[in-house]
């Protein structure tokens, strides 16, 4: 290069003292060629280490830099001092020397565009840019590819001192070591070739290609490795520099091709060219159909006339063609000065920085990165991720590592489906199946897929929206889309484990409703951000409505949490001369408010998608199919299904009837640089573009509208579509929209403690509490007015009592009613909607007249109430207003109130049942200490039948009771004997009752003395029936009563043996130990006797022990016959049994299960009688069937 050229960019003084450093530092030998080292070559680079720090980073003028590449200081000095410290060489100095190489080694290396940053660059700092980035390309060239030794590899022994040190041991100095070692990976990572600037190489030395295989080579990927699993442990200030490393290797790379085998990467670029030369074909054939010809040579002009007599010049073979052609010709002449966009302009492009590039690698490079893809997903992704994680919780990097996390999850968590899939494609088997393997697939990502991550990525979506960072809110939904990706696979899995996992994420995810909302706001509020961002919303929309639909169908109570703004209340003024001060309750109670906007509702999908059918979403969606060329198949296809859902399911196809839209859809199937007609989804796109433009022809063409429906069409087919015009567009009216009636508030009671006295403080003292002093002084008002009004009128009764006659029969004067006025509408809302101050209106005496739900009902004074009555309540009322009343325990007002109806305490509460010394409704029946009685909790009596319908058995009983109560007198002592024990017999019932919503936490404690009465009393009744049961057998069992029982036949011997052993074998579990010790054979009763205990039951007898053979109460626990257990015939013929269910309503009737037992019946005994037909019983009722009488 020039001198003099150099002189003009760089300080000649600056330029001396770097030049005579470099020469200190050593040179090749002028005999062997080889690099000596200088004496104070130590101390030297200490000195550039300083000049570039105090010169070139305080003035921002990198003149030292641009000299020492000058110099060639990196690849003459640097390298050499590194390649002549041996691996196993133990020399402190040369350590030394290789330390101090690295300290300078990273700033020269440093990116250029994050120096500066902060502050205006300098004018002198892009003169040395162009030439710095080139030097900087050349310092990567050499670091990789340097012949004498492994320089990567020897600046790992640099930093494995320290590295080997626990983090608790290790000093700063050692902590800074590691750091420069990371740094100096990081930038060569960076480092890339200038698009616009020459190449000074072969640009393959310096490719990802050539980085990755590098770092494998020298083992700089294991050292990754073992950073990344120790960063949650002996690693964790090394995060982001983990970060940016990983990020500038793994960028651009397609995670899907990494997972292929090559012959799978040869066919993929295969298709794709192939997929590009049908493009080309396709553009090319819809070209030719206006090529001109070869006498275009000639030119040609063509005048059109337009409408307004005026004519437009077009030139050119084109405009001969055909109309359409002229027009199109006409149209790309016409000038149109577009109004430039004043907001904030999109950020310059960066090639350090920006991931939307693809970059292809070599084969050896993709083995490599693969394997350590895999490697770093087993181990070291989920200690580095969380350990990031906490890192940007803390604030502690910077928003460019926040794009880069984020964008590495989406990469990783990509990658870990591509791995998934070709396990499964290589394997043959399931990748996530437990059988096969010992750990489950989706716990290598778990870090990303916790709620903290959750609560991260949707605080920076927002605030990226908020802050309009586009950048960041691309790399955010690019996350978010890829973790709904994989909880949908995770749903898919044959594992039950994951798909609860999944089950529970889709369940925060959804559970918000602020991401449902967020998402429609960033897809309409999209403007001109470009088409990688345009392709990232519309996916993340896609994959997010596709998920919420499939899950709200499998979900169909799902729940979200939604916020709803408060309205601001306004602020009491204070008194003039009085400072406002601030209420520490009624904050709290504002507090209170605020969390009662938080609440759950029921999701409703079609209310949510309804959302997307609005024009800016659909613009948003047309402006990515306007790139249709460069779109893939799959991009393709999701525009395709949003307008598909729009215009048939959301049946909103008139937001499509524009004419821009119609030109798109028409150019997409007719061309020109329309779709390939050979590609993929070209019929679907097809189909869907005819039936829209069918639907828009016979929208044009509806018939029974107005004549000048068609022509309102085409104005508003210039224009985009309002939201409260569509209807009408689609139906041809316009909505109807039925008001609701207004609900009325639910009324108001006091509690049982406050008195009558109190009701008109505790009413004024809930007004107070919720700030509604204005009404009270309106209510004070009206009330004025009713005084003065009611008084005028009692001064003229006695004038008004002197004319009448007092002999005339006239009924006396009575005072007219007195309205509350309410020709202001807001007082007039508040009587209807306001609980509390219709409490308050009540207590005072006014009566509201009217519906419910009428808002115009009038409230009215009654004329029973006098001046003096309605000016003792006025006082009241000012009493309460001016010197609020107290309560017991400190309780407020609005604790002395409760909803009409509500229950209110367990020992206030009024019991009342209906008998025949019961005391007043208004007065509670009080048991002996004092109590409440609680509720009685009767059956419903059933009703008498009369004689007609009754069964004739049943009415001659009830006629005989009937006869003998009419023939005997009736005591009146005895009968009040007898109601005050029934009284006394329901009291204790009563008492013995307990309501859910009385039992206290003492009723589950346990009494030894009452267990022990308990039990003693149950014994002593089994002892009591088991005697009875003895008693009635041996009765039975006489000869005596054995000759005298009525239908018992012994025509069928064999036969009644053998019903006789069934019944003994079935019944030895009911009796009990003495009639099985005895070896009897028990039988059913015949169903004469069933009718005669079940008559005894009726009667009105309370007494167990008039009826012995009676069983036990149904809820004392009966033992159910098993089903296989079939029950003997009452009667003694055992072919004819009852059904189940008759001998079940037989056993509730019937003693010892419903048998009356017969026992050592000889074979050889005479029936007195010949045998009864068997006969059926049925809850206590004979039925006779006509086919047993045969």
């Amino acid at each position: 290069m020039d001198p003099f050229e150099k002189s003009s960019t760089v300080d000649s003084e600056v330029r001396a003292y770097v030049y005579s450093l470099v020469s200190a530092l050593g040179g090749r030998s002028t005999l062997d060629a080889s690099y000596a080292i200088g004496d104070d070559a130590l101390a030297v680079l200490k000195d550039l280490t300083r000049w570039i720090r105090l010169y070139d980073e305080k003035t921002d003028r990198h003149d030292v830099k641009r000299c020492l590449a000058e110099a060639n200081l990196v690849k003459g000095d640097l390298l050499e001092i590194l390649a002549q410290w041996p691996e196993r060489s133990e020399s402190k100095y040369k350590s030394k020397l290789a330390l101090g190489v690295l300290e300078l080694l990273v700033p020269l290396t440093w990116p250029l565009d994050g120096l500066g940053e902060e502050r205006e660059k300098s004018g002198e700092f892009y003169k040395h840019v162009p030439f710095l980035q080139l030097a900087q390309v050349g310092y990567k060239r050499a670091v990789l590819h340097c012949d004498a030794t492994s320089i990567l590899r020897t600046v790992v022994r640099i930093g494995l001192p320290a590295m080997a040190t626990s983090r608790r041991e290790r000093s700063k100095r050692e902590e800074g070591i590691i750091r420069l070692v990371l740094y100096l990976f990081r930038n060569l990572a960076m480092i890339v070739q200038p698009q616009h600037l020459p190449s000074q190489g072969d640009e393959n030395d310096v490719t990802r290609s050539a980085t990755i295989d590098a770092f494998h080579a020298q083992d700089i990927l294991t050292l990754l490795l073992t950073i990344g699993s120790g960063a949650g442990d002996e690693f964790q200030d090394y995060g982001p520099v983990m970060l940016e490393i990983l990020f500038h290797l793994l960028k651009g790379v397609d995670a899907k091709k990494l997972f292929m085998k090559k012959e799978q990467v040869a066919s993929t670029d295969t298709q794709y060219l192939k997929e590009t030369l049908s493009k080309e074909r396709a553009m090319l054939d819809s070209y030719k159909k206006f090529a001109p010809t070869r006498h275009n040579r000639f030119g040609t002009m063509v005048w059109v006339k337009r409408d307004d007599t005026k004519y437009s010049t077009v030139t050119g073979q084109h405009s001969i063609t055909n109309e359409s052609q002229t027009l199109h010709q006409m149209d790309k002449t016409k000038k149109w000065n577009k109004p430039k966009y004043r907001g904030k302009l999109a950020q310059e492009f960066n090639e350090q920085s920006d991931f939307g590039l693809s970059v292809e690698l070599t084969e050896s490079a993709r083995k490599h990165l693969r394997s350590f893809v895999e490697d770093f997903l087993d181990s070291s992704f989920n200690p580095l991720f969380s350990c990031l994680r906490k890192a940007i919780e803390r604030e502690d990097v910077g928003s460019e590592n926040v794009r880069q996390y984020f964008y590495l999850i989406s990469w990783f968590l990509n990658a870990e489906a591509a791995r998934r899939d070709a396990t499964r494609r290589e394997s043959g088997w399931h990748a996530d199946r437990p059988t096969q393997t010992e750990e489950n697939t989706y716990a290598y990502i778990a870090a990303v897929l916790d709620q903290e991550t959750f609560v991260l990525m949707n605080r920076n979506m927002q605030r990226a929206l908020d802050d309009k960072d586009w950048r960041m809110l691309q790399t955010t939904m690019l996350a978010f889309t890829q973790i709904l990706l994989t909880v949908q696979s995770m749903t898919a899995s044959k594992d039950e484990e994951d798909q609860e996992i999944a089950e529970n994420i889709q369940n925060r995810i959804f559970y918000e409703e602020a991401t449902h909302d967020r998402i429609v706001q960033i897809l309409r509020g999209y403007t001109h951000q470009g088409i990688a961002y345009l392709d990232v919303i519309t996916e993340c929309t896609h994959v997010f409505v596709r998920m919420l639909e499939r899950y709200a169908k499998t979900n169909v109570d799902m729940q979200v949490r939604s916020k709803r703004r408060t309205r601001k209340k306004q602020a009491v003024q204070a008194p003039p001369g009085e400072n406002p001060v601030v209420d520490a309750e009624q904050a709290e109670e504002d507090t209170r408010d605020a969390q009662r906007t938080v609440s759950e509702r029921s999701f409703d999908f079609a209310r949510f998608s309804a959302k997307f059918t609005t024009q800016k979403s659909v613009d948003t969606f047309l402006a990515l199919l306007h790139f249709h060329a460069e779109l893939s198949p799959t991009q393709l296809k999701r525009c395709h299904r949003f307008l598909y859902r729009l215009a048939f399911k959301a049946d909103l196809a008139v937001l499509l009837f524009r004419v821009d839209i119609l030109l798109l859809f028409h150019r997409l199937i007719k061309g020109p640089d329309g779709l390939d007609p050979k590609g993929e989804g070209f019929h679907d796109w097809e189909t869907l573009i005819s039936q829209v433009f069918r639907k828009c022809v016979k929208w044009i063409c509806k018939e029974g509208q107005a004549e000048d429906w068609r022509e309102m069409c085409m104005t508003e087919m210039l224009f985009s579509k309002v939201g409260n015009t569509v209807f009408y567009l689609q139906n041809g009216f316009d909505r109807v929209t039925e008001k609701r009636a207004p609900r009325p508030p639910a009324e108001l009671d006091f509690k049982a403690g406050v008195t009558d006295e109190q009701k008109i403080a505790v009413a004024v003292g809930v007004m107070l509490e919720h700030n509604k002093a204005d009404l009270i002084a309106w209510v004070r008002g009206e009330l004025t007015r009713a005084i003065e009004e009611r008084g005028a009128w009692e001064s003229s009764v006695p004038s008004l009592a002197a004319q009448i006659d007092f002999d005339s029969a006239a009924p006396p004067p009575t005072a007219p009613s007195l309205f509350l006025s309410l020709t202001d509408p807001e007082r007039k809302a508040s009587c209807f909607k306001d609980k509390r101050l219709r409490l308050l209106l009540v207590v005072i005496g006014f009566q509201r007249l009217g519906a419910t739900d009428d808002m115009d009902a009038a409230w009215l004074l009654p004329s029973e109430l006098t001046s003096a009555t309605l000016q003792d309540r006025l006082e009241q009322i000012q009493k309460a207003e001016f010197d609020p009343p107290t309560f017991e325990d400190g309780k407020a007002a609005g604790e002395m109130i409760k909803a009409k109806g509500s229950y209110t305490s367990r020992s206030t509460a009024a019991n009342t049942f209906d008998s025949d010394s019961a005391a007043s409704d208004d007065e509670p029946i009080l048991d002996e200490d004092g109590n409440a009685l609680f509720p009685p909790n009767e059956r419903e009596k059933r009703t008498r039948p009369d004689d007609q319908t009754a069964p004739k058995k049943r009415r001659r009983l009830r006629r005989a009771a009937d006869d003998a109560e009419s023939s005997e007198d009736v005591d009146p002592e005895v009968e009040a004997r007898k109601a005050a024990a029934r009284l006394k017999a329901q009291r204790e019932r009563d008492a013995k009752i307990k309501s859910r919503l009385r039992v206290t936490a003492s009723d589950d404690e346990s009494d030894e003395e009452r267990d022990a009465v308990f039990f003693a009393k149950e014994e002593e009744r089994r002892e009591k029936t088991r005697g009875v049961i003895a008693s009635v057998i041996g009765k039975e069992s006489s000869p005596t009563l054995t000759t005298g029982i009525k239908g018992w036949g012994m025509s069928n011997g064999k036969r009644k043996r053998k019903s006789s052993a069934t019944a003994a074998e079935d019944s030895d579990d009911e009796v009990g130990s003495d009639s099985a010790s005895a070896g009897t054979t028990i039988q059913r009763q015949r169903p004469a006797e069933v009718m005669e205990i079940s008559s005894a039951e009726s009667s009105d007898s309370d007494s167990d022990e008039s009826t012995p053979l009676s069983s036990p109460p149904a809820a004392s626990g009966r033992k159910r016959r098993k089903p296989n257990d079939k029950p003997v015939s009452v009667a003694g013929n055992s072919e004819s049994s009852a059904p189940d269910d008759d001998v079940r309503m037989a056993d509730e009737t019937s003693p010892a299960n419903g048998a009356a037992v017969l026992e050592g019946m000889e074979e050889d005994a005479s029936p007195v009688k010949q045998p009864m037909p068997a006969r059926r019983t049925r809850a206590g009722f004979v039925v006779d069937d006509s086919s047993d009488e045969d």
